[in-house]
């Protein structure tokens, strides 16, 4: 995640952003791991990627941590989360964050949602209109320490 954040955020976000994110927002989202719908990409032994999805209310990890945020979902009515997506920057373009993306939405579509929806970091909004997202508001996040953090808020709905 870390190296993630340094190498592509950076493309999108200042250094004060980025040293801001990494403090508050490269965490490891123990929901996700502890819900079993976290997913990892391994080449040799080293974690390349990562993301997952959930089924609870919470939207994102860090900053976007709230009162009732555990909460879980309908499947008729609410949309699945997408969450915690990084990859390495020297992997990047390869089409491994999207292959971690398409196993978090057929989990989700197996467990019931017609919907998904996620908060992307502007380093990661192309990557989800390119796999069919689309933009509902650009949020303008703070991250704890001040330092705004824009977001946009996406969603697609599953054929």
């Amino acid at each position: 995640m870390r190296d993630s954040i340094i190498g592509i955020s950076s493309r999108a976000y200042d250094g004060r952003q980025v040293d801001s994110s990494l403090r508050f927002v490269a965490h490891l989202d123990r929901e996700l791991i502890n819900d079993c719908t976290y997913f990892v990409v391994e080449i040799g032994e080293q974690i390349v990627a990562c993301g997952g999805w959930s089924h609870r209310k919470r939207l994102y990890a860090g900053s976007g941590a709230g009162s009732g945020d555990a909460e879980m979902l309908e499947p008729a009515t609410d949309p699945a989360r997408i969450r915690a997506m990084f990859v390495l920057p020297e992997f990047a373009r390869r089409g491994i964050g999207r292959m971690i993306l398409e196993a978090c939405e057929e989990e989700a579509r197996s467990a019931g949602f017609r919907e998904l929806e996620l908060m992307a970091m502007l380093s990661g909004h192309a990557m989800y209109l390119a796999c069919g997202y689309h933009d509902i508001e650009r949020v303008p996040a703070t991250l704890e320490d001040g330092t705004p953090y824009p977001l946009i808020r996406m969603r697609k709905k599953m054929s």
